[in-house]
Order: structure tokens, then C-alpha cells, then sequence
């Protein structure tokens, strides 16, 4: 990384405004810094950063954000606090999970029932270890509860457990990891609203806990506390979970469904109709990857395209369409993926670039574009891991008006340039964003009293990345 220097800006003052002139910090950042790894939470939404750090936007009332303060919502990127050496991330409803290198897990956000696994049932907007779990390898994160697959095959859960979902034989909640008994070949796990999944190493798919709509797939609606076999389903490779409904993929390349099926989320071309044994999706082959939303299904095919069926109200199935299909589409526009994810109502695609494209509900900024509106075709996620260099200066002349500045409380901007949008970031002096959303008119102030004290850069605009100095007294 270069030198970083730091410079006032030359500044003419006015009734307490500065009008800042030759304003500085053209981010330097490095071209090899891009997503490696996706997640969506109900309205959150999560990537993991080539340099092992994570980056988090959306909804942010219950600290799922994870950057120390519990913002209501948060329409661009920002950097979780105090995670690196992450290998994976996971979204659940209102919090998140992160894997370290070291096979520990992490956990931030919402924790009524438990599912931070941190001793606790106190919310946190950091990230906090859970306890006494080691030698994780995958982890998953669902409504109210949370699993964690260890490397010798065993499967460990938390928090909520009114249906059994935690499989140790009660129905009580737990606030630290528990055991699931009976299982030491797991090899992939899911959780959605109320059931866990666990895919055996022979291929076989396993289910326990809430079952009102069959989601379990062991043809009964009765909820289980003990793991119970998904009927008739062999060679899966692996599964899914949503709003009680289940997804599993096989070894050839087909997709298969069981549950909930109230908007077609089971894309075999009924809707209303649920399952409690799994049934093919109709027409579809040489899947790779599946991902299950609230009641949305999303599939990656082996060309790098990718299929969405089920729920359509906020334009989640990607296709330019607020209609809902019990069969399989295809999402507009869209090649060279490598990964896909689904949150409550909008999804989530990783390109083999490293960069993110997103679509569906938007109302808190879930798909990290800058603003705060739906989208029912892809649109590329803005300004993604750009919080792992500093922050290099160069003159830029651009005029603003910011003030008071320095500020204690609020500062309000006054932007009359057209060239540039109506985004903006705030970023500290190494470069990460602390703070971004949208100028709703040509003068708008801000709320800078959760800041610490110190130097900052304001960045109006996304295409020159045009900023200047702030400080927070």
C-alpha cells in the first residue's frame, strides 16, 4: 500500500460553512480485493472478502450488522468490526455467523433465543465467539437457531427449540452449543424456520424439529426432537431451507422439494399444495447449487445461469416480472456465476469476477446498491470490500458545502454539483466505511454522534470518488 499523507483542504469559511475547495482522499484500493463468498439474512445481506475480512449491509436494528452500532438500515457496504482469517459467513433473521481458519465461530446481531451461542441472550452488535466451539467446519444460520458442522462429522446447534430443532431430546432453548444426537457422518447441514437438515456422507438426508407443513419430508406433519430420515432420497450432495419448506440437490444434477408450497416454491408447476415427501422440480438439470429464501427457491446451472421459481412480490425471482412461477425461470441477464444465496424476499449471486449482483425487496437497502428500491432484475452490489486498504490523497477540485465542520452532533451537506449522485460514504482514515446511505435533497444532515472523535473522509458521488475531510470534535 502507498504512503498515506493527510492534508486540510484549503477551506474559505461563512457563517460557520466551509466551502471546501481542491477536496482530497481518492481511495487507492487494491483491484485484487473482491467477494470470494455470499450470504443473505431476512434483510441483511453479507460477503466474505478475498483478504478474510466481511462486509455487511441492510437492516441493522439488532446489530446483524455488526459494526458496533445498530443502524436502521444501511444501503452500501460497510465492514463488520474486528473479524479477519473468516472462510465463511452465514445470515439468519436479524443476525450473522462467521467461521475463522481456526474453526471458530462468530456471531453478532439478534439473540432473544440464544442462537449467538455466546453463554448469553443479550443482543450484540460486534462479533462475539460462541462458546466452547471448536474444529467447526460449516456453519448455518436460520430463524431463531444456529448449527455448526464439526470435522469429525458431528453437528452442533443453538438457541431456539420450541419444535426439537436442537435434536437433544427436549424442547427447551439453549443459549451454547448442544449436540445433535445420533449423527457423526454429517457432511452439510441447513436450518430454516424451525427445522434442521443434515446430509449423512452416504448421501442420505436427515430432518428434526417443526413439521406443520411436512418440511421434514419423513411423510408425517409431526413435529420430530430426534433426527428422522426425508423419504425416498438418496445421493444428495445438498440441501436448503426456507419458511418450512426444504430443497435437496442430487448427484445428477436435479432438484427436489418437500414442504410449504403456497407460491410454487417447489417449481414442479403446482402451487397450494404441500408435500411432506420430496417431489422433483420439473425440467431443470445439471444443477450445482441451490439456496432456498423465505418462499423463493434459487438454482445455479453448471453455464453459470441461474433459475429462481416460488414468490415473486418484490421481484425476487430476478426475471423482470412481479409474478410468481411454480416453475422454473431464468434470471435476466445473468452469466459467469459462482455462487448463489437467498435472504427472506431478495437473492444474492457471487461472479466469478468477485463481484455481487443482487435483486428483490430493497425497502433497507438489502441489495447494497445505494438505494432503497426494489429491483426485479440483477444490479451489481456497490463499493464491496473496499475496506482493506488506507486512504491515499490527491487534489480533486470539486466544491461542496458541509457544516458545522467540525461537528460534534450532526453536519449537514449541501451538494449543487449534478455531475455526481446522491450516495454517500463516510470512511475513517484507513479507508473502511462507517457510515452511508443517500442525500434525500440538496441539503441533508446527518447524524455523526455515534462516530468516535477523530479525522474523517466524506465521499459524495460513486464514480470519481470525490471526498473530503471531516472531523468529528
Amino acid at each position: 500500500m502507498k504512503n498515506k499523507k493527510f492534508t486540510f483542504c484549503k477551506s474559505i469559511r461563512t457563517k460557520n460553512t466551509f466551502k471546501l475547495v481542491a477536496t482530497l482522499a481518492i481511495f487507492g484500493l487494491s483491484n485484487d480485493v473482491t467477494a470470494q463468498k455470499i450470504a443473505g439474512g431476512t434483510n441483511h445481506s453479507l460477503a466474505l472478502c478475498n483478504d478474510g475480512t466481511v462486509n455487511a449491509w441492510g437492516l441493522g436494528t439488532n446489530g446483524q450488522l455488526g459494526n458496533g452500532n445498530n443502524i436502521t438500515n444501511n444501503n452500501a457496504p460497510i465492514p463488520v468490526l474486528s473479524l479477519t482469517g473468516i472462510t465463511d459467513i452465514q445470515g439468519g433473521v436479524h443476525f450473522s455467523l462467521a467461521l475463522k481458519n481456526n474453526g471458530t465461530v462468530w456471531a453478532w446481531g439478534k439473540n432473544i433465543d440464544g442462537q449467538l451461542g455466546n453463554g448469553n441472550n443479550t443482543d450484540t452488535n460486534v462479533p462475539v465467539q460462541v462458546s466452547s466451539l471448536t474444529g467447526v467446519i460449516a456453519i448455518a444460520a436460520g430463524f431463531y437457531h444456529s448449527l455448526a458442522l464439526k470435522s469429525d462429522g458431528s453437528v452442533w446447534t443453538w438457541g431456539e427449540n420450541d419444535f426439537g430443532q436442537l435434536g437433544n431430546g427436549t424442547l427447551i432453548s439453549s443459549n451454547i452449543p448442544v449436540q445433535i444426537s445420533g449423527v457423526s457422518t454429517a457432511i452439510a447441514i441447513a436450518v430454516g424456520s424451525g427445522h434442521s437438515l443434515i446430509v449423512k456422507s452416504n448421501g442420505t438426508v436427515w430432518a428434526l424439529g417443526r413439521n406443520f407443513s411436512g418440511q421434514l419430508g419423513n411423510g408425517t406433519t409431526n413435529i420430530s426432537q430426534v433426527l428422522v430420515p426425508v423419504s425416498n432420497l438418496t445421493g444428495v450432495i445438498a440441501i436448503a431451507a426456507g419458511a418450512e419448506y426444504s430443497l435437496g440437490l442430487k448427484n445428477d444434477g436435479t432438484v427436489w422439494a418437500w414442504g410449504n408450497n403456497n407460491y410454487g416454491q417447489h417449481g414442479n408447476g403446482i402451487t397450494g399444495t404441500a408435500s411432506n415427501v420430496p417431489l422433483q422440480a420439473n425440467g431443470i438439470t445439471g444443477i450445482t447449487a441451490i439456496a432456498a429464501g423465505w418462499y423463493q427457491s434459487v438454482a445455479l446451472k453448471n453455464d453459470g445461469t441461474v433459475l429462481t421459481w416460488g414468490r415473486n412480490d418484490y421481484g425476487q425471482l430476478g426475471n423482470g416480472t412481479l409474478t410468481n412461477s411454480n416453475l422454473p425461470v431464468q434470471v435476466s441477464a445473468l452469466t459467469g456465476v459462482s455462487a448463489i444465496e437467498a435472504g427472506w424476499s431478495h437473492c444474492l449471486t457471487l461472479k466469478s469476477d468477485g463481484s455481487v449482483k443482487a435483486w428483490g425487496r430493497n425497502d433497507y437497502g438489502q441489495l447494497g446498491i445505494g438505494t432503497y428500491t426494489n429491483s426485479s432484475v440483477p444490479v451489481q452490489v456497490a463499493g464491496l470490500c473496499s475496506n482493506s486498504t488506507g486512504v491515499e490523497e490527491n487534489l480533486k477540485t470539486n466544491i461542496f458545502s458541509v457544516y458545522p465542520n467540525p461537528s460534534n452532533d450532526f453536519i449537514t451537506i449541501e451538494n449543487k454539483n449534478d455531475k455526481l449522485s446522491s450516495v454517500y460514504v463516510i470512511f475513517n482514515t484507513i479507508g473502511q466505511q462507517v457510515l452511508t446511505g443517500k442525500l434525500i435533497a440538496e441539503s441533508t444532515t446527518l447524524d455523526i454522534t455515534q462516530l468516535p472523535s477523530g479525522f474523517y473522509f466524506l465521499q459524495v458521488g460513486e464514480t470519481d470518488k470525490k471526498s473530503f475531510k471531516l472531523i468529528k470534535k
